[in-house]
């Protein structure tokens, strides 16, 4: 089993952070399969009319197509796709994403059950996940983790001297990036040279809002826009402290890389990241929209070298289990090659 259509978001634009069929597909093509992708329209109705032509196109020719699937409007385009492959009698691997999917298995049962009842396997990143949809009598879940490749991110020395906040994310509602702004605000009480950089693309109009109260609270803020990988792995060397401040959450890439680089983590515990995060042994999670439990999280590392240097070395020893060269074994065995 060679050829594999990929069906997801393949929009490169300023608005959004790359998507799983731009870092998994690459990565199987390093491994030999050969990778078919629908759909890069970035009209939404253009874009599920090229998905389907593109089964049709191609139905001959591939082996098994993997569906990207979300709990928002992506959902449809899961249920259309997977029933075109249903009708032209391809294997179809829908790819289970973010961390609110699970509602979605509540508002469409009927729709879901179609879906995930049919496909060769459900792919799961997050154990999360895996467990949400087992509850309500999936079986054919598989765990296959999100990966990243563990030599691009190099440990570097960091100095401990005052929070130097770094937050990498699309700026959207349910990642409550005003959050940040808010234990910003606090920290600065403290350490008046603190920093925050915010890194990532304006998803729904939510950075024009975090800069307004940023500057409502006479904060500055450095705000990036959206950087390639490589760019803002070269940027978190100036940091010393992640957080990850959503209200919905599956396993994010961005914690992950966090992880691996050394940088201790402190994230909302929501949806997957419990799964991701043993709190007080590789990050901390502290209750959504609470500025004052995140801040002093972050004081706390930054006045305990001993917690702080254990937090690190466990995260980064954690993270082993994403790089590429364990997790393709587990994709080999899902797409049936030996």
């Amino acid at each position: 089993m060679r050829n594999i259509l990929y069906i997801g978001n393949n929009l490169n634009n300023k608005t959004s952070n790359l998507s799983g069929i731009q870092t998994l597909g690459p990565l199987l093509e390093t491994e030999g399969f050969v990778i078919h992708y629908a759909s890069s329209k970035a009209n939404k109705i253009l874009r599920l009319f090229d998905m389907v032509w593109t089964c049709l196109k191609l139905f001959k020719k591939i082996d098994i197509v993997l569906i990207d699937t979300y709990s928002t409007q992506n959902f449809y385009y899961a249920f259309v796709v997977s029933q075109f492959c249903r009708l032209l009698n391809i294997e179809y691997i829908p790819i289970l994403h973010g961390g609110n999917l699970t509602s979605r298995l509540s508002r469409s049962p009927k729709l879901s059950r179609l879906i995930f009842n049919n496909s060769k396997h459900n792919v799961s990143p997050s154990m999360y996940l895996k467990n949400a949809f087992e509850d309500v009598g999936f079986k054919n879940i598989m765990h296959i983790p999100n990966t990243i490749k563990i030599d691009n991110y190099p440990l570097s020395d960091r100095a401990y001297d005052e929070p130097r906040l770094l937050w990498v994310r699309s700026f959207s509602k349910i990642y409550n990036p005003e959050l940040a702004v808010h234990v910003f605000n606090k920290l600065k009480v403290l350490y008046p040279s603190a920093s925050l950089c915010m890194v990532g693309p304006d998803a729904d109009g939510s950075r024009k809002t975090v800069e307004e109260l940023a500057k409502k609270l006479n904060l500055n803020i450095k705000f990036t826009g959206k950087l390639e990988k490589k760019d803002w792995i070269n940027l978190s060397r100036a940091y010393n402290v992640f957080i990850n401040t959503t209200n919905y959450d599956n396993t994010p890439v961005s914690v992950i890389e966090a992880m691996a680089l050394g940088l201790p983590v402190i994230s909302t515990n929501v949806g997957g990241m419990p799964y991701l995060i043993e709190h007080e042994v590789d990050g901390i999670l502290v209750e959504p929209n609470q500025p004052e439990e995140m801040s002093s999280a972050v004081v706390s590392i930054i006045r305990n070298s001993k917690k702080r240097n254990s937090l690190v070395q466990n995260a980064r020893e954690k993270v082993n289990i994403f790089d590429w060269n364990q997790v393709k074994l587990l994709w080999f065995n899902a797409l049936n090659i030996n």
